[in-house]
């Protein structure tokens, strides 16, 4: 069970052993559409309906975010030789839903990989938890994930003070083993380096929420 005192001060918590090597092969196959050229690829939630390992995770995190928690947006990342970038500070700021409708408080509006994004309010994101499923090993030189502790209860943070955030309150180093996996708050800021030695890194990241919109707007999830 994750430790969820840690989630909330600091943002972050790691699962290991997260999930086992069945539910790993589960997973394996949607890396199959990326190429080797292709540094990242956003999944329709259709990929994810059925697999039981996503199942596990949504059980694992609905103590935090309620009973009904699920998966709204899932992205692919494989850094490898071929394919090796960074990836600045930053915080994700953007949901994706089925359809735009305009409605008070959320905007923004964006399209990503032909798909209706928006900027919530923050309070939506900090409720929030996104999932990082590895299936390889990553340690300092296979670009592990940087994440900012506690950057998740500062709100939205303006660009030009992010510098100052991360030199202020540190660079947790996010190591993994295949199998685990980490948890953070949804707004945290965080970053990634190009790999110093390049190796398969392959990441099945999830956005996580319990909550519904306001609006007629909706999840694309639920689409």
């Amino acid at each position: 069970m994750p430790d969820w005192t840690a989630l909330q001060e600091t943002g972050l918590v790691r699962l290991e052993n997260a999930l086992a090597e069945t539910a790993l092969a589960e997973i394996e196959p949607l890396f199959m559409r990326l190429g080797r050229a292709r540094a990242g690829h956003r999944l329709p939630a259709s990929d994810l309906a059925g697999l039981p390992s996503i199942g596990v995770i949504a059980a694992t995190i609905a103590p935090r975010l309620g009973s009904k928690v699920r998966p709204v947006r899932a992205l692919l990342f494989d850094k490898h030789r071929g394919s090796n970038w960074a990836l600045g500070w930053h915080q994700d700021r953007t949901i994706e839903v089925s359809t735009r409708v305009d409605t008070p408080g959320f905007g923004p509006w964006t399209i990503k990989a032909g798909r209706q994004h928006v900027a919530p309010p923050i309070a939506l994101l900090q409720a929030m938890v996104t999932v990082r499923i590895h299936l390889d090993n990553v340690d300092v030189d296979n670009a592990p994930l940087l994440v900012a502790p506690g950057s998740h209860r500062l709100g939205l943070i303006p660009e030009r003070e992010i510098e100052s955030v991360v030199s202020r309150l540190g660079t947790a180093i996010c190591l993994a083993k295949r199998g685990d996996a980490w948890l953070y708050s949804t707004p945290i800021l965080h970053a990634s380096d190009a790999a110093l030695n390049p190796r398969r890194r392959r990441v099945l990241q999830i956005d996580f929420s319990g909550a519904a919109l306001p609006n007629g707007l909706e999840w694309a999830a639920a689409a």
